[in-house]
């Protein structure tokens, strides 16, 4: 598993430079009022590339765990990786707030087990969330998806 770490940390790495990188060659850094487009990506960067060497360094411990556990915790994990992916594919179909409402009750009342109630004002709290400060206050545009739900 220590080959496996080094070269995902490499990878990592070398993703953040490159994320960094092209942030401030395709966007500006500062303008008039502030931070422009450019600053935020370009930080994130700079923090995974941080993260990416501290894993790259970090000396392997003893006894290390298996990646993707086994058991129940390795089927946790798969169903988190499948309803993402089901997710990222249905956005365009379902629309963001639509998708992200259904990607939050499935993992919760799947994974957890939290009362449909709970699950339901969760997930419509949080897609309505997303809705406001992404779509409406920053104007992001969302994916609408078929029912023109954004």
């Amino acid at each position: 598993m220590k080959n496996a770490d080094r070269v995902t940390a490499a990878l990592l790495l070398a993703s953040a430079v490159a994320f960094s990188a092209g942030a401030l060659k395709y966007y500006p850094y500062w303008g008039e009022g502030g931070p422009a487009s450019a600053f935020l990506p370009f930080w994130l960067g700079v923090v995974m590339a941080g993260l990416a060497l501290f894993m790259l360094l970090r000396r392997p411990r003893a006894a290390e765990e298996d990646w993707i556990p086994r058991g129940e915790g390795r089927k946790r994990v798969l169903v988190v990786v499948g309803v993402t992916i089901a997710f990222v594919v249905s956005l365009k179909i379902l629309g963001m707030v639509l998708g992200t409402a259904l990607y939050i009750a499935v993992l919760m009342r799947y994974l957890e087990r939290h009362p449909w109630w709970l699950t339901v004002v969760v997930s419509a709290a949080a897609a309505g969330v997303n809705w406001l400060v992404f779509a409406h206050w920053l104007r992001v545009p969302f994916p609408e998806g078929v029912f023109w739900i954004f």
